[in-house]
């Protein structure tokens, strides 16, 4: 008698979840701007221009100075906590994470056509390939 597993199939499918998409709604969001430090000069120094945002249901907090406009700090601290709240939520689906993947993927590749085109360089992983 052959037993077929429909249990299998069912969890393949669980497994490949739906990327859930991010929406930043503005009422779970607290922001606050604090003064700035570091490079900049008088101007980071004398105005709140850095931008603290958190995440209120998650707690993901997002600190951005990365330029001295303050409306542009708020916009990429936007963008940041939108990346955050894909890892958050999405883990291995999301855009940061597939990217990361990728990345992994070539340099392992760039690894391997070395070690084909000018062999191995350690004893031990000459032994463990043959």
């Amino acid at each position: 008698m052959i037993a077929t597993n429909d249990n299998d199939d069912q969890t393949k499918e669980e497994s490949k979840k739906e990327r859930i998409t991010i929406v930043l709604n503005e009422k779970d969001l607290i922001e606050s701007f604090v003064k700035g430090s570091g490079n900049g000069g008088q101007k980071i120094n004398k105005t709140s221009n850095c931008v603290d945002l958190r995440h209120v249901p998650t707690g993901v907090r997002v600190v951005c100075q990365q330029t001295r406009s303050l409306q542009q700090n708020r916009s990429i601290a936007r963008k940041i906590m939108i990346e955050k709240l894909d890892d958050y939520y999405n883990g291995d689906q999301s855009k940061s994470a597939i990217k990361r993947e990728i990345a992994r993927k070539r340099e392992a590749k760039r690894r391997k056509r070395a070690r084909e085109k000018y062999g191995a360089t350690n004893s031990k992983e000459e032994t463990s390939i043959e």
